[in-house]
């Protein structure tokens, strides 16, 4: 099968570094032989790329190949442009990704390393803009993506621990403590099941604002400030969220934690008010 390169006039609509970083780095990493092809992800098939956007990246390695690819990851990374800095994602469980600064003009590319094996296995569906001889194709076409969704029965078996946690560090005067947890619960739980109700992925709290605006008072009420009244008030309306959220998303036979709900609540009017 003969090599596929995606025309750049069937790019989306980019700003000047994303394409022109395109432009510089799709030749370098052809002339590679360890890798078989290049797909773009995130925002790039989204159609929300703009100037502020990252470029996710998938660059793909045929099997024998691909253990020496991640190794030598930073070195092929510092061949595609300015390289300022870069460093793996294990702060976020991936050691297959590299998070690259280039610059100046100053752009931010996730370059994620895979073999063709581990293509069907993936969480969206990537555009390719390279493929040496379809196996990058081959590999996509062996499974589907599949974006994780919440589970409303695991989030409830642990809210109101959560709950329990963040009066207590409220209790104790550990504000900053407080406010990590509630930002913790924005966005594995808040957040996830505010996006999901709006059809949109359920990727934190990530384009919130925009996607499910009816949702940014309820969910801003839940922030809180450096203030125990105020991290009270959040936690609170954090939990008024849930409860309207969880009766919205109920599974059948989700089995709400009763007891822990009510051992909870009596706790915070006890310890807070």
């Amino acid at each position: 099968m003969p090599p596929f390169v995606l025309d750049p006039d069937k790019w989306p609509r980019l700003p000047q570094a994303h394409r022109d970083f395109l432009h510089s780095a799709i030749p370098k990493l052809r002339a590679d032989d360890r890798l078989v092809g290049l797909a773009a992800g995130g925002s790039f098939i989204s159609g929300g790329l703009d100037e502020y956007s990252d470029l996710d990246l998938i660059v793909i390695a045929a099997p024998n190949a691909a253990k020496d690819v991640l190794h030598g990851g930073a070195a092929l990374a510092a061949q595609l442009g300015p390289l300022l800095a870069s460093f793996p994602g294990d702060h976020v469980g991936e050691n297959r990704l590299l998070i690259c600064l280039y610059g100046p003009p100053l752009l931010h590319v996730d370059l994620k390393f895979l073999s063709t094996q581990e293509l069907a296995h993936r969480v969206e569906d990537p555009a390719i803009l390279w493929d040496r001889t379809g196996e990058v194709r081959l590999g996509l076409s062996r499974g589907q993506a599949i974006y994780p969704q919440p589970d409303p029965q695991w989030i409830e078996d642990r809210f109101w621990v959560w709950v329990h946690y963040l009066v207590v560090k409220i209790a104790r005067g550990e504000l900053f403590e407080a406010l990590d947890g509630l930002a913790f619960i924005r966005r594995r739980v808040l957040g996830p099941l505010i996006l999901l109700d709006a059809g949109l992925q359920p990727d934190g709290v990530r384009r919130l604002e925009s996607g499910a605006p009816l949702f940014v008072a309820p969910l801003s009420a839940a922030v809180g400030a450096h203030d125990r009244a105020s991290c009270r008030d959040a936690l609170e309306a954090a939990m008024a969220l849930y409860e309207s959220l969880r009766e919205q998303f109920a599974v059948s036979g989700l089995v709400r934690r009763v007891e822990a709900e009510r051992a909870a609540r009596a706790f915070l009017e006890e310890q807070l008010r």
